[in-house]
């Protein structure tokens, strides 16, 4: 029972540890200060935005490390990164120090570098002290990491609301706290021993709780992150949101009264699958022997089929009937080029950018989430072109907390599984929808501050659920056993997206800058007036629409092996839980 506990305080450490390394969020917040000390132009202070990106593209290094350092080595070393890449930053943009442009490009590399060292920390933790539920496990701490920037806003308000430099003072030093917090939990981590089913679903039970738990702490900050001000008591609700990430320390405590949970909860609630990742490993398996007994069964009926025809076949039972429609046919043959047959078949990377699915999804992604992304790398930029500057904050928390709540929703599906059930891709496209939207409604309304308001919380929503459920669709599309590589080959299209997106944005931005004010004593420049950013408002929503149509066309061409796969798992689920209750 003391081992439960220990793997309960794990969980606790590295929702503090994802809760306050999301540093890049915050970029908005003090990259108007970092242009104007620099004096550089639009271009340039996006350069940095890409470099912080950039540090994803390294997250594989971070597995390198973990090779021949222990776990707590790598925390550490992530937290020094982030130390020398923040502080070093804090430092320039206070004028204690001066340093060429291309030097602070690589301080935002390493600090972006940082970031993905720290998440590379909380998987291995969360998988191996959850085996069992590690889906649940992802699914609510990587949802803490869409926070971060709220807390931040709200410590830099009680700290002192005037000082944008302070939050790279913040962000290189309370990740490297953290980390000495979590220190104790991971050094005592206890032996993973195989738990039962009745343990599994207490657990699943446990991790119910934690996610409502979750959702009270993002509408605590939303209310009251957002709205704070030099009056407010911005310290003392500062408190109150390290009380609700401290609270779950409780959750130790509740491990010893499982069994009353069991007996007065579960017998009225039961979970199903997981909250984070559709495939587990035993409905995996299941569903691949039920294709496999499938195939050779037509192939022992019928006379034996070449490779090619086998292919054909599987890929879908629909073309025969498309024949007579010659019009008709050739839409239908590219809809099933290539198609997947089944949910969690290995892909190798050689044969992953091979398919026309994956850069489905590749372009869903990067004409959805990242465009998200560099929106709130140009938050600062775009609320002070509307004259918004006093707002930045509030708009920087929305999205955070908007953000945070999609990540959570990223869940959701699979705990409505057992009543209504809809493949991933299509929650995915339904994510899609409020980006376009957003951006046309700051198009058309830009001036007004309501509707900058809802723009921002609609992205912030998209993006972060995009975000969280990338992994578990990866896994599905792609295998489990591959996901490592093939989700870093995905996210490379961020910093890519960063980079254009972020340029084109710049270009926009300085091509209006005659209608802007000059800084005096900087060579820097501000562009006053709604049409700094209405173009590229635009060209952002029509690029939106064009990742909603990637995914719209992803969720069509893998809408049935989704619901090949919810067959076969409905089909086995009553002999599993026959042979359960037979047991006990």
């Amino acid at each position: 029972m003391a081992g439960q506990s220990r793997k309960w305080m794990i969980l606790v450490a590295v929702i503090w540890i994802q809760a306050f390394t999301g540093t890049n969020f915050d970029f908005s917040a003090y990259s108007s200060e970092m242009k104007k000390v620099l004096g550089i132009s639009q271009v340039q202070l996006n350069y940095l935005a890409v470099a912080s990106d950039m540090g994803k593209v390294l997250g594989w290094s971070s597995g390198l490390a973990l090779m021949y350092f222990p776990l707590w080595t790598v925390l550490f070393m992530a937290a020094f990164m982030g130390l020398f890449g923040y502080g070093i930053q804090w430092l320039v943009i206070c004028n204690v120090i001066s340093l060429p442009y291309i030097l602070v490009f690589f301080l935002c590399l390493l600090a972006g570098c940082s970031i993905c060292w720290f998440n590379t920390v909380c998987f291995v933790l969360c998988i191996k002290n959850f085996p069992a539920n590690r889906a649940l496990a992802l699914s609510l701490t990587v949802s803490y990491n869409g926070v971060s920037a709220a807390l931040y806003a709200l410590a830099g308000d009680a700290i002192s609301a005037s000082s944008s430099s302070l939050y790279l003072l913040l962000n290189s030093l309370v990740p490297l706290i953290v980390s000495i917090a979590a220190l104790v939990p991971i050094l005592r981590q206890p032996s993973v021993d195989p738990l039962s089913p009745e343990a599994v679903r207490s657990d699943s039970i446990m991790f119910l709780l934690l996610n409502v738990l979750a959702v009270l702490t993002g509408v605590y900050l939303l209310l009251f992150g957002s709205n704070t001000s030099d009056t407010s008591p911005s310290r003392l609700l500062l408190g109150g949101a390290i009380f609700l990430l401290v609270f779950p320390l409780c959750v130790p405590g509740v491990v010893y009264a499982r069994h009353w949970f069991h007996h007065t909860v579960h017998s009225s609630f039961q979970l199903r699958g997981s909250g984070f990742i559709l495939v587990d490993d035993d409905d995996l398996e299941l569903h691949k022997r039920l294709v496999s007994r499938e195939t050779s069964y037509n192939n022992l009926n019928g006379s034996s089929l070449s490779d090619d025809e086998v292919c054909e076949y599987r890929s879908s039972s629909q073309k025969l009937c498309n024949k007579e429609e010659d019009s008709a046919r050739c839409c239908e043959k590219m809809m099933e080029k290539d198609q997947l047959v089944m949910l969690g078949e290995e892909h190798p990377a050689h044969i992953l950018v091979g398919r026309l699915d994956f850069w489905l999804y590749y372009m869903a992604y990067f004409c959805g989430g990242t465009i998200g992304l560099v929106y709130s790398n140009n938050l600062g930029q775009i609320a002070q072109s509307l004259g918004h500057s006093s707002n930045t904050t509030l708009l920087l928390t929305l999205y955070s907390s908007f953000s945070f709540f999609g990540r959570l929703l990223s869940a959701a599906p699979d705990y409505v599984r057992a009543k209504f059930y809809f493949a991933r891709t299509g929650w995915l496209t339904i994510a899609l929808l409020p980006t376009p939207v957003a951006f046309f409604l700051l198009a058309a309304l830009s001036n007004s501050t309501a509707a900058l308001r809802v723009g921002t919380a609609l992205i912030g929503l998209s993006s972060g659920f995009i975000f969280a459920a990338a992994v578990s669709v990866t896994s599905e599309l792609f295998g489990p056993n591959s996901v490592g590589v093939n989700h870093n080959i995905l996210i490379t299209n961020i910093p890519i997206g960063s980079l254009i997106y972020g340029v084109l944005a710049a270009v926009i931005y300085d091509g209006n800058v005659g209608r802007g004010l000059k800084l005096m004593f900087s060579d820097s420049v501000v562009c006053m007036g709604r049409d700094c950013y209405f173009l590229t408002f635009v060209l952002w929503g029509c690029l939106s629409v064009v990742g909603l149509v990637c995914s719209l066309l992803l969720f069509i061409r893998t809408k049935h092996a989704y619901d090949a796969f919810e067959r076969n798992r409905a089909l086995v689920e009553p002999q599993r839980n026959w042979s359960s209750n037979s047991i006990a």
